[in-house]
């Protein structure tokens, strides 16, 4: 993270110098000012916090540490942690911090690739000012501590690649992974990107690929190492190898969009998951890992047993083998969600209404398991856990909500520049060199300097954040905003390079350290 913070000039010891250093980053400083006054205002609007259902599972596992069967213990660890403060609204004030501290290192990676500081702000406004995204960062759930630490990664990962860097990206990426699952995958594609720089690199200028892949390699063990230790942990509580118990259920769930039981011609243990109704008119994935009338609900014995999460498991990869278009077209269409421009109420009005900054007290929890993660919380706070609504913060945070949020239309249009600007300025390269107007050595990197465009690993990673949850279980709003940053970073990265005149000078060194 040394790197990042570089780019920012020493802290100055009079007070012309904090103004100068102001002036230099005066975008950045009047976006993330006003992002801080956010959420100041919700936090006094709104205490100690926001309640989601996830959330009492995760007190649980907090105040009684033992591996959840449904959720990684990481933010359960992240709640004991800041435990001794016995304040939620205190957690909340941590969450908003890794908020700002996200727009932070958006700004500071533009910079270090040499953007623009106003591209750089501009980048970093949606993190910082989306009303939805404060209401995340007010939510007692992982996904703030979540996004933080992968984007933290990548940023890290698109520096130059040596042991230092290699241990922090994969210690990073083990410890979101532990706080999200989807966080296990990212491993593989950051790891693929870097074997794939390394390549380039070495092939560029005849220099061995063995360092690059020993690095390489080395942050894989760092990301495995922490994360099968959490596998021997859960295998000793749950006897089963595994950071969560139910891959089968929610794969089931989310196969349940397309499959025919007609088409799959199931085995007679597997025929009991079956359901009946015409997928047009099955209610979202979810509802089968939950609702009382889902197949799998039906069977005997908690949802989550081994021998339930296997049969499911079988089910879904049969409708996989069977049904892969069907999957394809499925998976396209829950990922098309992420990308309309108003908010639709989804999955349903319950969880719909939990990313709204409520008007009224939110009524307790009538059932369980939140029943008793809401005693859990009471000992946790060692006082009564209800938000309450003060006003008038509470109604101009709900009216700024109204107003202010990227529409998923944009977020589409940010991951579609990255790509499309870079095939038309290769066109446009290619045409100059074939004309003699450019020399084709002029388009050659310096040695020393980064293979590939620094965009990909950011834009590659945001995508599959928004891919995977559509692929393995569901759409979700909330599981989009930590696409954002990314996204935003990838777009903005495009101007690397092409700094104005009034942007603060980098030192010599800037680039490519080490």
């Amino acid at each position: 993270m040394r790197e990042l913070i570089g780019v920012f000039p020493p802290a100055p010891r009079a007070g012309g110098g904090l103004r100068a250093l102001a002036g230099r980053h005066r975008w950045f400083v009047a976006v993330l000012s006003a992002g801080a006054v956010l959420r100041v205002v919700a936090m006094i609007g709104y205490r100690p916090a926001l309640w989601f259902p996830d959330s009492y599972t995760y007190v649980v596992t907090a105040m009684r540490p033992r591996p959840d069967l449904v959720r990684p213990a990481g933010y359960s660890m992240f709640l004991r942690l800041l435990e001794p403060f016995h304040s939620f609204g205190f957690v909340v004030l941590v969450q908003h911090l890794l908020g700002l501290a996200t727009g932070v290192l958006v700004y500071a990676a533009v910079l270090r690739l040499r953007g623009r500081s106003r591209v750089g702000a501009l980048a970093a406004a949606p993190v910082l000012l989306d009303a939805y995204q404060v209401e995340l960062e007010h939510l007692l759930v992982s996904d703030t501590l979540f996004m933080f630490l992968v984007v933290a990664a990548v940023i890290v990962a698109m520096g130059p690649l040596t042991w230092r860097t290699a241990c922090a990206t994969g210690l990073l990426l083990a410890t979101a992974t532990l706080t999200r699952t989807v966080g296990l995958p990212l491993i593989a594609v950051v790891a693929a990107w870097l074997l794939v720089r390394q390549a380039m690199a070495a092939r560029r200028w005849d220099t061995p690929l063995t360092r690059g892949l020993r690095l390489v390699g080395v942050l894989v063990v760092v990301a495995l190492l922490p994360i099968a230790g959490y596998a021997a942990w859960f295998s000793s509580t749950h006897h089963r190898f595994g950071i969560v118990g139910s891959n089968g259920v929610f794969l089931y769930a989310r196969t349940m969009s397309f499959a025919d039981c007609g088409v799959m011609r199931p085995p007679p243990d597997l025929a009991v998951l079956c359901d009946g109704t015409p997928p047009a008119r099955r209610p979202p994935s979810q509802e089968y890992v939950w609702a009382a009338g889902s197949p799998l609900v039906a069977l005997p014995g908690i949802t989550f047993t081994a021998e339930t999460d296997r049969l499911a498991g079988r089910f879904a990869f049969l409708a996989l083998r069977s049904q892969p278009v069907d999957y394809a077209a499925s998976v396209v269409s829950e990922l098309a969600r992420s990308f309309s421009w108003g908010r639709p109420v989804y999955p349903d009005q319950e969880i719909y209404d939990h990313y709204e900054f409520p008007a009224v007290t939110p009524a307790p929890p009538g059932r369980e398991p939140a029943t008793t993660g809401a005693k859990f919380a009471v000992r946790y706070e060692r006082g009564p856990i209800g938000t309450r609504v003060a006003e008038p913060f509470a109604g101009w945070t709900r009216a700024y909500q109204d107003v202010v949020r990227l529409p998923g239309t944009v977020l589409l249009a940010l991951l579609l520049a990255p790509p499309v600007a870079a095939a038309v300025r290769r066109t446009a390269v290619r045409r100059a060199v074939r004309r003699g107007a450019v020399p084709r050595a002029a388009v050659r990197r310096r040695r020393g300097e980064p293979a590939g465009a620094p965009w990909t690993l950011p834009w590659v990673t945001s995508l599959s954040l928004l891919v995977i949850p559509a692929a393995t279980a569901e759409f979700d709003y909330r599981y989009v905003l930590p696409a954002v940053p990314l996204a935003c970073l990838a777009a903005a990265l495009m101007t690397a390079g092409k700094r104005d005149r009034s942007d603060s000078p980098l030192p010599a060194n800037s680039v490519n350290s080490r």
